[in-house]
């Protein structure tokens, strides 16, 4: 599957523009992801799809989220089964498949945080533009803050990709003030 034919299956799925954006953004850090870890071309294709297509039925089928889309949807196209098992990993407690591949474990790290950045991005005048660390580490202890993105699972993914919370922090800071 190419860019083009991704960002189509996007639009067809997904009608809203803030969850079009962020599976855009989650795109564009597992890009990032795989380009720092110095992954072929291919591979960073496939990381980059990974995160375009991760919440893709989420609008139309929250209740079953992700497992429609890995069943009755991804079967029709010609998707790696490595970005398929990813998408089904960043959601075990809905598929109850763990995040165990480097893929999947960055997906998992890169879901919910950039949902949580883009939320402080929101509330800078420069929005991403010389975003600290501190700020959003800061706006994670308020609970009532974005309140439906989950602080365990952001832990956990740094956990998972052996990274240091603030270093995660910065460098998806860098690539979402590039994306503007």
């Amino acid at each position: 599957m190419n860019k083009q034919e991704a960002e189509s299956l996007l639009t067809q799925w997904i009608e809203n523009e803030n969850l079009q954006l962020h599976c855009r953004m989650v795109a564009d850090a597992m890009e990032a992801c795989a380009r720092k870890l110095g992954k072929d071309e291919e591979t960073v294709h496939r990381w980059w799809l990974a995160g375009l297509l991760h919440d893709l039925d989420w609008e139309k089928e929250p209740d079953a989220h992700p497992n429609h889309a890995l069943e009755h949807v991804f079967p029709k196209t010609d998707l790696p089964m490595e970005v398929t098992e990813a998408i089904r990993a960043h959601a075990p407690e809905r598929t109850g498949k763990e995040p165990d591949t480097e893929i999947e474990r960055y997906l998992f790290a890169c879901d919910e945080i950039s949902g949580f950045m883009h939320a402080v991005s929101l509330m800078r005048p420069d929005g991403f533009s010389g975003m600290k660390a501190k700020s959003v580490t800061k706006k994670l202890k308020d609970k009532r803050f974005a309140a439906n993105v989950s602080r365990e699972d952001i832990h956990k993914g740094v956990q998972l990709i052996e990274a240091d919370l603030n270093d995660h922090i910065l460098f998806l800071a860098g690539v979402f003030e590039n994306r503007a």
